[in-house]
């Protein structure tokens, strides 16, 4: 049997974060290893915009350039009602260096940052399950299996997933960036509550060559419903649905997903998707839209009880999970796992002891619960219109900004950051 494989890290999951933390750490000059579940990247994803102080992180990182070529640049943020403007918010104020959101697909940035690391000989070990953690003294050994495919079946074939060999790594740290179905927050025994309702969404793409290069806000009195123009001339919506109530038990984990026109909400096909979106805007392609790929999904919105312990820590939706219009946790996950590399590093050099990630978890766990809505929230200032104090609450989770970049952002709409 092969000896134990030694490292400084090894990151759990291979999605955005997992992989910005790896290449971050990498840039430091740790010795990292990344194992992922799954046998490959997803097809579709829902996370498909950066903010400016994301580009600022792979800026350091040297690939913020391709990124840009990739993507759309999104200069600023109208809120609306139906076809009424309400406010328009400039990125400019967030980061002189990125003046824009940036349109960009999950796949493309995975493969950009996956492209990084291969140069720099770290691959992904793909079809790896977290099995155990234990740590001891300043060691974690992580026990892994290796998955593979088995077929079997008479008349009917199959393909199971069977474990083909069992690993042992040994790292002074592990960052569990494995999504919301973390292995690694379950061999924390850290709970996941749900710290308010979830919110389904019908989310599609589109051909819009007309959407213009801003992100759309349309505020309802009983929906929030988003608009990222994409590159190549295309468009994704995501449109807040009154689903029946659904309790966690009866869904996939913490997400259900089916596609338009199937069971679980037999009200909704395209021809209502259509209507919807007519209904809560009139000014979109009053002409033929064409809708591409589109699935139905509810968004819990979730926060772990602590980000971590020792030298087991968390971060991106590992730890914390929110609705889909603001892309808060995502891009709060990048900078979550670039501030654990840095922080892991100093450690490493003996600049800082253990209480440094300590602090992580404690600045994490503040900031999220302020953007869940568990402390604190959006204040009304004195120049904020009537409609933006109705509804600071609902307007919070929508904006594409967290940490520093929240409070300029917000302050446009005359909105206080009170952090409780």
């Amino acid at each position: 049997m092969a000896g134990p494989i030694e490292t400084d890290v090894l990151v759990v999951g291979a999605g955005p974060t997992g992989l910005l933390a790896a290449l971050s750490l990498a840039e430091l000059g740790l010795a990292v290893e990344v194992i992922e579940e799954e046998w490959r990247p997803a097809g579709h994803s829902y996370a498909l915009a950066l903010h400016p102080r994301s580009l600022g992180v792979l800026a350091q990182l040297g690939v913020a350039q391709e990124a840009i070529a990739q993507g759309r640049k999104l200069e600023s943020l109208t809120i609306l009602t139906g076809a009424e403007p309400r406010a328009t918010l400039r990125c400019a104020v967030l980061d002189e260096r990125f003046p824009f959101l940036l349109a960009l697909p999950q796949s493309a940035l995975e493969g950009l940052l996956a492209d990084r690391l291969a140069k720099k000989a770290i691959k992904v070990r793909w079809s790896h399950r977290l099995a155990g953690l234990e740590t001891r003294g300043d060691t974690v050994t992580a026990s892994v299996q290796r998955l593979e495919k088995e077929s079997g079946g008479y008349a009917v074939a199959r393909t199971e997933w069977a474990v083909g060999e069992s690993l042992t790594f040994r790292a002074r740290f592990v960052i569990g960036a494995d999504g919301h179905r973390s292995l690694v927050r379950r061999q924390l025994g850290t709970s996941f509550d749900e710290v308010s309702p979830s919110q389904a969404f019908a989310i599609f793409e589109c051909q819009a060559p007309g959407a213009g290069d801003e992100m759309r806000l349309v505020v309802d009195p009983d929906s929030v419903n988003a608009l990222w123009p994409l590159p190549d001339g295309r468009a994704r919506w995501s449109l807040e649905l009154a689903g029946p109530e659904v309790s966690a038990a009866d869904r996939f984990k913490s997400r259900l997903t089916t596609m338009l026109g199937e069971h679980f909400f037999p009200h909704l096909d395209e021809a209502r998707t259509r209507e919807l979106l007519h209904e809560r805007a009139p000014w979109f392609e009053k002409g033929t839209v064409e809708i591409g790929w589109s699935i139905e999904v509810r968004f819990e919105h979730r926060l772990a009880a602590a980000f971590g312990r020792g030298r087991v820590w968390l971060a991106g939706d590992a730890a914390h999970l929110t609705g889909p219009a603001g892309m808060q946790s995502m891009n709060a996950g990048l900078a979550e796992a670039h501030d654990l590399a840095a922080r892991m590093k100093r450690i490493r050099d003996g600049q800082a002891g253990l209480d440094l990630l300590d602090a992580y978890g404690r600045e994490r766990l503040a900031e999220w619960s302020f953007l869940l809505g568990r402390r604190g929230g959006l204040r009304a200032g004195p120049s904020a219109s009537e409609f933006v104090a109705k509804h600071a609450a609902r307007i919070l989770p929508c904006l594409p900004a967290s940490g520093p970049e929240l409070a300029p952002l917000a302050a446009q709409l005359g909105l206080e950051v009170d952090r409780g």
